[in-house]
C-alpha cells in the first residue's frame, strides 16, 4: 500500500467507524525468542553494547536453539520536547548510535538475527511547536493535535515531551504521520516494534499504528507494554501480536540493573495469566514479560526459581525474551535456556490453564493436539510440600506414560503422578495415555 493509498483508506473511515484489523499474524504463527535491552542494560543502550549482545546470542549457542530477535529498548533517542527531525519523528541519539540504526540492523541482520526497536504514543511537541510537515503530504503537525495541556505517556523524558494524537481532528493527516514513522522504521530493517505506555485510553493509537505498520510493507511485528490491563474483548488480539499482561519483572531493588528481578514478581504471573487465557494464541500472545533467567546469582532467583519461571512461560505460550547480559552467560542457566524439550512446549503455541489456584500447589494442563497432554505441578508455597494429580483429572481414564521434560527423563506407565517439591520449585512432564 503506497502513503497516498493509505492515507485515503484512513480517510475512508469516519471519525465513529471502526478502524479495520491490520495486524501481522503471520509473524506470530509462534511465540518470539529472543533477547532485549532494557533489563541489563536499561538507560545505556549503545551501538557497541547492543552489537556485543547480538553476537554473543550467535556464540553462545542461543540463537541455534531459537532465541533469534534482538530488541531495542527505550533510552536510544533525544529528548522529543526539543529535539526531532524534518518530519516531526524521535532522533535518534547520534553519540550512542554513530552509525545510525540501519546499520545496527544490519549487523543483527548478518548475524542470522531479527532486529526490534522501542516507541512510545504520541507526537513529540518539538514537532507541534514548529508545527513540522508530515512525510508526503500537506498536512503538518498542528493538524493532528488538539489538546497542549496534556502529555502521553514517555517513559524516557517524562510528562511534557509528547503530546496525545487526536484522531478524529483530520484522520488522514494522523494516519499519514504515522505511516511515515513506519515507513522509516522498516527502511530500516526493524523487525519488532514495542509500544510501550499502552492501556485502554491508547487503542485508536494501537489501531491506526497497526495499519501503519501493515502498509509499511514490511512484515513488522507488534508488542504491547506496559502492564495493559483486560482489555475490551478482542482488542489487543485484533491489533498486536503480544501484550503485556502485567507490569515489569524487574523488580528495582538496587542502584545497579542486579539483582534483575524477584521471586515475588515472578509468582504474581500465576493469579493474572487465567485471568488472559482467551485471548491468547494464533498470532497474538500473552507477554509475561521478561525471562531473567542467565546471570546466576544475579538474576535475582534461586536456581530452583529460574526453573519454575521458564516451566511458567513455557506453558504459558509466552515470548521468551531474556533480559540477562548474553556476554557473562551461567553456564547452568545456559542449560535451562537452553532445553529443546521446554521450548517446544513453548513453541506448541497451546498455553495451559489450571486445574485449581485453591492452594500454593497447582497444576496446569493443556493438550498438544496430538492425544498427549503437558502437565507442569507446582509449588508456590514456602514449605516442602506434595503436588500429585490423576489422569481422570485431565479427562480420561486408564494408564498413561509420563516423561520429565527438564530432565529427559521417561517415568513409565501409570495412573497419576505425583512428587514432593521443595519451596517454589516445579515439574513438566509430557503425558500420553497407554490406550489412544
Amino acid at each position: 500500500m503506497t502513503l497516498v493509498t493509505a492515507v485515503a483508506a484512513a480517510t475512508a473511515c469516519g471519525a465513529g467507524d471502526p478502524v479495520p484489523t491490520a495486524v501481522h499474524a503471520e509473524v506470530a504463527k509462534v511465540p518470539p525468542m529472543g533477547w532485549s535491552s532494557w533489563s541489563f542494560i536499561r538507560q545505556e543502550p549503545s551501538e557497541q553494547n547492543i552489537e556485543a549482545q547480538a553476537k554473543a546470542l550467535a556464540t553462545s549457542g542461543l540463537l541455534a536453539h531459537g532465541y533469534r530477535q534482538v530488541n531495542l529498548d527505550d533510552f536510544y533517542y533525544l529528548n522529543p520536547a526539543t529535539q526531532v527531525d524534518a518530519y516531526g519523528r524521535w532522533v535518534v541519539d547520534p553519540k550512542k548510535f554513530p552509525d545510525g540504526i540501519a546499520a545496527l540492523a544490519a549487523y543483527v541482520h548478518g548475524l542470522g538475527e531479527g532486529f526490534g526497536m522501542y516507541l512510545t504514543p504520541g507526537i513529540p511537541v518539538a514537532a507541534y511547536q514548529r508545527n513540522t510537515p508530515i512525510e508526503g503530504t500537506t498536512f503538518h503537525a498542528r493538524d493532528i493535535v488538539s489538546n497542549t495541556a496534556q502529555f502521553e505517556t514517555n517513559y524516557n523524558f517524562g510528562s511534557g515531551s509528547m503530546y496525545f494524537i487526536d484522531f478524529n481532528k483530520n484522520p488522514a493527516a494522523a494516519q499519514a504521520y504515522l505511516n511515515s514513522w513506519a515507513n522509516e522504521l522498516a527502511g530500516w530493517g526493524v523487525d519488532y516494534v514495542k509500544l510501550d505506555g499502552i492501556d485502554d485510553t491508547n487503542i485508536a493509537d494501537l489501531q491506526h499504528w497497526s495499519i501503519a505498520l501493515k502498509q509499511s510493507q514490511r512484515a513488522i511485528y507488534l508488542g504491547l507494554s506496559n502492564g495493559n490491563g483486560l482489555p475490551a474483548e478482542g482488542t489487543w488480539a485484533d491489533y498486536a501480536n503480544a501484550w503485556r499482561i502485567e507490569h515489569d519483572v524487574e523488580c528495582y531493588c538496587s542502584a545497579t540493573s542486579y539483582p534483575l528481578t524477584e521471586w515475588a514478581n515472578v509468582a504474581q504471573r500465576f493469579t493474572d495469566v487465567p485471568k488472559w487465557l482467551k485471548y491468547t494464541g494464533g498470532g497474538g500472545w500473552n507477554d509475561l514479560d521478561s525471562i531473567e533467567i542467565g546471570n546466576g546469582a544475579n538474576n535475582g532467583l534461586t536456581a530452583t526459581e529460574r526453573q519454575t519461571q521458564f516451566t511458567l512461560w513455557a506453558i504459558s505460550a509466552a515470548p521468551l525474551m531474556l533480559g540477562t547480559d548474553l556476554t557473562h552467560l551461567d553456564p547452568a542457566d545456559v542449560a535451562l535456556l537452553t532445553n529443546d524439550e521446554v521450548i517446544a512446549v513453548d513453541q506448541r503455541g497451546r498455553p495451559a490453564h489450571p486445574l485449581s489456584q485453591q492452594s500454593g500447589q497447582q497444576v496446569w494442563v493443556s493438550a498438544n493436539g496430538d492425544g498427549s497432554y503437558t502437565v507442569a505441578l507446582f509449588n508456590l508455597g514456602s514449605a516442602t510440600a506434595p503436588v500429585s494429580l490423576t489422569w481422570n483429572e485431565l479427562g480420561f481414564g486408564g494408564p498413561a506414560t509420563a516423561r520429565d521434560l527438564w530432565s529427559h527423563t521417561d517415568l513409565g506407565a501409570s495412573t497419576g503422578f505425583g512428587v514432593t517439591l521443595a519451596p517454589h520449585a516445579s515439574r513438566l512432564l509430557r503425558v500420553t495415555p497407554v490406550n489412544g
